[in-house]
């Protein structure tokens, strides 16, 4: 959470760190990893969250009519994002990171109810090749079929052709979170249900967060040998960027489980755990706020409080730290006060 604010908000995008900005296009930088864990840990927490409620005799029907409105209420305020301050309707952004979310995490409560293990593999596989052929071989008219430039894509294309003026701001005709590459974002959070799983095995912990471990090992290396013929693209959503992202996940978590379990370093992480139990009303606020400060009321803050104390790099990264502390607060009095908004 921390970090997302942090890379939403710099003080300022032409002077920010390369590393706190998202990659051009193909590549990838530290910025890059924060959405696809965020749909990573959608993943883990159906595991964790739906596997409870299996165990007490929930039946699937219901089971899923509760994943289906939660995914509606997610997919309702992200359009509410999108839509603060100006509320055009015209223009209405209709997919983006809350709507993404909502739709991975009703897709994955789907096949973790219907499916098990085999099942859920299976249904990756599935997502992943199904991408890589409509991205290969789909003809993209004007562009013919396997281009994976920005204008020449076939996801582009089909986002411009549906979504029309109701893409993102910032691109006009496409979506970063666009239609097709839905699929693969998918495979993102059955990844991370089956690192829910492994967490539940009946293992010691050396051995639950070795396989965790050995996971991330073996998917960072497949997405690194297949980023040589479909690159690592965020943007895209590529197949090499899934599964090169959620072995990232698989070894992050492997790490942060044994320094907290293993070695008891609770304490250093309690910030972080008072900013993940109200992560919907934190991405939220930090949202609205960015856009109540408008432009040139943030230009003019950056430039009288920041860029005087140090070098452009570093004053945008100062931004960002204020602008993230101010969020922390306001997820400490809500964590003092005990209250915790859930979806």
């Amino acid at each position: 959470m921390a970090f997302m604010i942090v890379v939403n908000n710099n003080g300022s995008e032409r002077d920010a760190y390369p590393q706190l900005r998202h990659a051009a296009w193909h590549g990838w930088t530290l910025t890059d990893t924060v959405f696809p864990s965020f749909v990573w840990i959608v993943g883990v927490a159906i595991t964790l969250s739906l596997g409870k409620r299996m165990m007490a005799g929930v039946s699937a029907p219901k089971l899923f009519l509760e994943a289906l409105r939660r995914a509606a209420i997610l997919f309702a305020l992200g359009m509410a994002v999108y839509a603060f301050p100006h509320f055009n309707p015209a223009t209405q952004r209709i997919l983006g990171v809350l709507q993404r979310l909502a739709i991975c995490y009703l897709a994955g409560s789907a096949i973790y109810i219907w499916c098990g293990v085999r099942g859920q593999i299976a249904w990756i596989a599935g997502l992943l090749t199904s991408y890589w052929l409509i991205m290969t071989f789909a003809p993209v008219p004007g562009f013919g079929s396997g281009r994976l430039d920005v204008e020449g894509n076939f996801a582009h294309y089909i986002d411009r052709i549906v979504l029309g003026s109701h893409n993102y701001a910032h691109t006009h005709d496409w979506d970063p979170e666009g239609i097709v590459s839905t699929l693969p974002a998918i495979a993102t959070a059955v990844f991370g249900i089956l690192a829910g799983r492994l967490l539940q095995l009946r293992r010691s912990l050396a051995e639950r967060t070795t396989w965790l471990f050995l996971t991330g090992a073996l998917l960072v290396a497949a997405g690194w040998a297949w980023n040589f013929w479909m690159p690592i693209n965020k943007k895209l959503w590529t197949d090499s960027f899934c599964l090169f992202m959620a072995g990232l996940d698989f070894s992050v978590c492997a790490i942060f489980v044994w320094l907290i379990d293993g070695v008891g370093w609770k304490r250093p992480f309690q910030p972080a755990v008072i900013l993940g139990m109200n992560a919907v009303a934190v991405y939220l606020a930090s949202e609205f706020g960015a856009e109540l400060i408008d432009g040139a009321t943030q230009e003019r803050l950056y430039h009288a409080v920041f860029v005087p104390m140090t070098s452009p790099a570093n004053a945008s990264l100062l931004y960002s730290l204020a602008f993230t502390a101010v969020m922390y607060l306001l997820a400490y009095a809500l964590y003092r006060r005990r209250w915790f908004i859930r979806v």
